[in-house]
């Protein structure tokens, strides 16, 4: 039986961080290909997502949206057609307000029209942005108004809501009926990127959870700098392999969706091993949705923000610990299991299993202390045994 719509995060790819407004069917059509050959569909990736610029400039004379001819020769919903019959999930992109960020004609006053359009393309997922918003009207509204028309749009569509965090988003979100949520501003391909929007997300465990994710933006793994967008990365340079790899590990954990926005058709095996990591894509996955909860390494003097322990409850009793050293030097990060609610005096200690290395690291009692390198981090599966 399928999963209920938006119980876990969503995994797919999304075209914005490196093609941004230079998108065409072929592309995707390529991408879906990718996702099946090279082992994402497999892995648990399903929805590939078209994000901006892809239409005309102006709606036609019956006020619908109108795909871009010479981007998308063949149409919507023969593109939709061809990612279902890989097995696949198809999704798109809208705004609350009159234009989109790139100035294309967005949705506001057009909501139950357009999520009716993108019903009948076979659109599986709107991705529903911010820009151009007229100011007297509260974004809270438009983001129920477009929920309440998805849901009456006569196909399950999930909704990617994405207003940056504003408007105190965490306080009204679930109730709109969104699926996912974006956080925070836009990621660049940049180690201070990943490491500003980690931390602007912690201790906000609470705001995620089934039906409702926490979103900290697209993935830049694989990325390499190699966007035709000069903010995102063609400029700034890109990060390392294991820098990557933290990143990866600091969505799973944190439950952030899992969006590709490298071109996986050139990804090299680094980039793959990362994003088809099977032990963190399983934390990501896991059926309770669980936020993940920071505990501060001893010993105390160096207690700064940029090390710290992630801590997240699995469905089966098992526990995800991730130890990041977001620094610039090699730490020690040592984990009293106190701190975790597992007592000495309970008897019990935890087998301790490396999910990047997927290796068993032995049985630990009363703490774990790894000594962790500059920029990177461990992420271990520990259960309980007497």
């Amino acid at each position: 039986m399928d999963k209920p719509l938006g119980i876990t995060p969503a995994m797919g790819w999304n075209s914005w961080n490196t093609f941004t407004w230079d998108i065409n069917e072929q592309l995707i059509r390529d991408v879906a290909d990718r996702f099946e050959s090279d082992g994402y569909k497999a892995a648990g990736y399903e929805y590939i997502v078209i994000d901006d610029c892809w239409s005309l400039k102006q709606r036609d004379h019956q006020g619908n949206l109108v795909a871009d001819p010479a981007k998308f020769p063949s149409g919507m919903k023969a593109l939709a057609d061809y990612i279902h019959s890989k097995g696949l999930k198809f999704g798109m992109y809208s705004c609350v307000g009159t234009h989109t960020c790139a100035g294309f004609p967005g949705s506001f006053e057009h909501e139950f029209q357009d999520a009716q359009l993108f019903a009948e393309w076979g659109v599986d997922y709107l991705k529903y942005d911010y820009c151009f918003k007229p100011r007297h009207i509260s974004g809270e509204l438009l983001y129920k108004r477009m929920s309440l028309a998805l849901k009456n749009s006569g196909r399950d569509i999930l909704f990617s809501a994405c207003n940056w965090g504003e408007d105190n988003v965490y306080q009204w979100i679930r109730e709109s009926g969104a699926h996912m949520y974006r956080s925070t501003g836009d990621i660049q391909d940049h180690w201070d990127s990943i490491k500003n929007l980690a931390l602007s997300q912690l201790d906000k465990e609470c705001y995620t959870g089934s039906f409702c994710h926490n979103d900290l933006d697209m993935l830049i793994v694989g990325m390499y700098g190699g966007s035709n967008n000069s903010f995102i990365g063609s400029k700034i340079g890109g990060c390392s392999d294991h820098e990557y790899k933290t990143h990866f590990s600091l969505w799973s954990l944190m439950g952030s969706p899992l969006m590709i926005g490298c071109d996986i058709r050139t990804a090299n095996q680094a980039t793959k091993d990362i994003l088809l990591n099977p032990d963190l894509i399983a934390i990501n996955q896991d059926m309770e949705s669980r936020g993940a909860y920071r505990i501060k390494p001893e010993p105390q003097w160096f207690h700064a923000d940029d090390v710290f322990m992630l801590v997240k409850v699995l469905t089966d009793g098992d526990v995800a610990i991730g130890f990041f050293n977001l620094s610039d030097n090699q730490r020690e990060l040592s984990l009293q299991f106190w701190d975790i609610g597992l007592p000495y005096a309970s008897g019990f200690s935890l087998s301790l299993y490396d999910c990047w290395e997927h290796k068993e690291l032995g049985v630990f009692k009363e703490r774990f202390a790894p000594v962790v390198p500059a920029h990177d981090c461990l992420i271990v599966r520990a259960k309980l045994v007497k």
